[in-house]
């Protein structure tokens, strides 16, 4: 058995590039005892003969495919049913990975018994090239869960168990694009210790595409959503009020504003 379980959703990828990137930058990694559950959520572009492609020689590849288009949370729980690992990392199809990161991440939670859930810092990066980098807190609090996710979703590595104490992810239509947000603040609630770790080995690729799906307004009532739920549950009220409204107020501001404020 793999100890490591790495699942991954595609969905009509933009480009092999952007694929081929991600891909290799999973399967040249310096930890290599893991296997990489691909599913395809009903693509109707190559996606998925370009994953054939790019993985052909490697037996530690699985794939999956649902005939229509199901969405993440439903993907990944799909890819969590067939994980054999005692671990589960996370992975997205235009991100990319540093090729220490799986030795990183493993090394932290072997040594740290306590901790169920680790991130890390990220860069962040377009096809120009890397442009920033973002920073999170070492220890998440509950309070950290007040203004965005204080952990990026890819770039996590858990133990299985802990989504099996959360019963993976909310499939409901209230969920979507905030599937991660929902499911960490879950965690959080069953006492499932998160970290961390103070070092970028994560390339989140950030543009105006990524901009645009984020600021849909739709996903911004999902948002609200999942907040005002969820906070109740981590006993974030009153101040909680405050920041249930965040992703409406934000849905009516420009993308312009959006934007400068986003890079302040």
């Amino acid at each position: 058995m793999p100890k490591i379980s790495v699942i991954m959703g595609i969905y009509n990828t933009k480009s092999k590039d952007y694929l081929e990137k991600s891909l290799n930058s999973i399967l040249k990694q310096t930890y290599t005892d893991f296997e990489l559950i691909i599913c395809d959520d009903g693509s109707t572009n190559e996606c998925i003969r370009w994953v054939k492609e790019i993985c052909s020689d490697d037996k530690r590849v699985k794939l999956l495919k649902n005939e229509v288009n199901r969405g993440l949370a439903y993907t990944l729980n799909y890819c969590l049913s067939a994980a054999n690992g005692e671990y589960i990392a996370r992975m997205d199809d235009d991100d990319e990975s540093r090729i220490d990161r799986f030795e990183k991440q493993l090394s932290y939670l072997e040594k740290n018994t306590d901790v169920g859930l680790v991130s890390c810092n990220i860069k962040l990066f377009n096809d120009s090239g890397v442009f920033g980098e973002k920073k999170y807190n070492e220890n998440i609090m509950k309070q950290d869960f007040l203004f965005n996710s204080p952990i990026v979703h890819p770039a996590i590595m858990a133990r299985k168990k802990c989504f099996d104490i959360v019963g993976g992810y909310c499939e409901d239509k209230s969920c979507i694009r905030v599937e991660d947000y929902d499911i960490f603040m879950k965690m959080f609630a069953k006492k499932i210790n998160m970290k961390v770790i103070q070092e970028p080995i994560f390339y989140y690729r950030d543009d105006s595409q990524t901009t645009q799906r984020r600021q849909q307004f739709k996903y911004r009532i999902n948002e609200t959503i999942v907040r005002m739920k969820n906070y109740k549950i981590l006993k974030l009220y009153p101040l909680g009020i405050l920041f249930v409204i965040k992703p409406i107020i934000l849905g009516f501001m420009p993308n312009w504003l959006l934007t400068k404020i986003k890079k302040k």
